[in-house]
């Protein structure tokens, strides 16, 4: 491995200027910096759609372990710019490995960053805020990357959905896989059929969907939502799933419009993530932007209507507001700020889940929800 690792110099927008090694790709590349919590899960972080745009900085000590398969991939790629790691380990050593970390992000061309102090870079993050970067392989200047960074477009003016939405429509027919018997399992009869919006959906999203008994067509951001309502009355579908995504949800304009067309035609939708923030900016509620966001495996989440703690998985730089109240009941509470994890709107055929419910990686806690949603449609 000695071999692969380059130099690579940062520098964050505060004028934090770091040099440190690289694996993955050669390159220079400007994104957001967030740090994530999850103590394993390496590869569905990176492969995670949502991660667009952003370089991950992992508070876990040692990356690589296990390699990379085919099976833990939450997309077809990775997608997030960077990976910031403490210590990368090359030498993987798991059956279910296929390759090493190293050769996944080359393939990718993806960035990984090691040998820098992570639990430095977290704290600076927790106290000034996520903030643009730049790393660099290949400019070591400070003042030269000082400038590229600052003629760089900002993550809020990107609409990343263009670049991660699927391009055309497939049906979604596999299961959850077990990671006890090693394979798919069998998916039960469907009982409901659904339309999945992709606004850079996660695999085991997918799997969940039809593990709880849902047929799932999966179709672009660019759908019409005309369309939608006409198959909803046909009853050639019972309801619209809203995907998990990246960036800012306000730059999504025309998804909006749509969506507030579906609202006014009553056809039941269940939205995750980017998908909950699409359906309160769609009611008239914009969102605000956290100071660090919430990426991680161990969030405590408490259902309002059992009054359970539940311990989830996250991903998300943007809330909804507080006064939202207004025409929803709130379902869940995060218990790390007091921040709104779930909405049911009221007189509408509607729910949604800021936090991840399919995890992968974290707890599975809070699938039911998939169940839930199974239960709406059939009503």
């Amino acid at each position: 491995m000695s071999n692969t690792l380059k130099k690579v110099w940062i520098y964050l927008e505060n004028g934090t200027y770091l040099e440190a090694n690289s694996f993955g790709a050669s390159k220079t590349e400007v994104g957001e910096i967030v740090f994530n919590t999850s103590m394993t899960g390496y590869q569905e972080i990176m492969s995670d759609p949502s991660y667009a745009g952003q370089f991950v900085t992992f508070t876990a000590p040692e990356i690589g372990n296990v390699g990379v398969n085919e099976q833990d991939m939450e997309s077809l790629k990775a997608h997030a710019k960077g990976m910031i790691v403490r210590k990368y380990q090359a030498r993987y050593s798991n059956f279910r490995a296929e390759k090493s970390l190293h050769e996944f992000l080359a393939e990718n061309d993806v960035m990984g960053i090691c040998d820098i102090d992570t639990r430095y870079l977290t704290k600076m993050l927790r106290s000034e805020g996520s903030m643009m970067m730049i790393a660099s392989t290949e400019v070591s200047d400070r003042e030269e990357l000082k400038k590229i960074l600052e003629n760089s477009p900002r993550i809020e003016a990107i609409n990343y959905i263009e670049q991660v939405s699927t391009k055309e429509a497939y049906k979604h027919t596999s299961s959850t896989y077990s990671n006890v018997d090693f394979k798919y399992a069998i998916p039960p009869k469907a009982e409901a059929k659904i339309v999945a919006i992709d606004f850079g959906v996660k695999r085991n999203i997918l799997n969940e969907l039809v593990s709880a008994g849902v047929e799932v067509e999966v179709i672009p951001n660019t759908f019409n939502a005309d369309d939608l309502i006409e198959q909803y009355n046909t009853k050639d579908i019972d309801g619209v799933f809203l995907s998990n995504g990246p960036g800012d949800p306000l730059v999504l304009k025309r998804e909006q419009e749509e969506i507030k067309k579906l609202i006014a035609a009553k056809v039941p939708m269940f939205g995750i993530c980017l998908g909950h923030q699409l359906l309160s900016i769609s009611h008239g509620y914009d969102t605000f932007k956290l100071k660090f966001g919430h990426h991680g495996g161990n969030h405590p989440v408490k259902n309002e209507k059992s009054g359970l703690v539940e311990i989830t998985a996250q991903n998300h730089n943007y809330n909804v507001p507080d006064n939202i109240i207004e025409i929803a009941e709130v379902t869940h509470k995060n218990l790390f700020d007091n921040t709104i994890e779930g909405l049911s709107y009221k007189n509408e055929p509607i729910f949604s889940v800021q936090h991840h419910p399919e995890a992968s990686p974290g707890p599975k806690e809070s699938r039911y929800i998939f169940s839930e949603f199974l239960s709406l449609l059939k009503r």
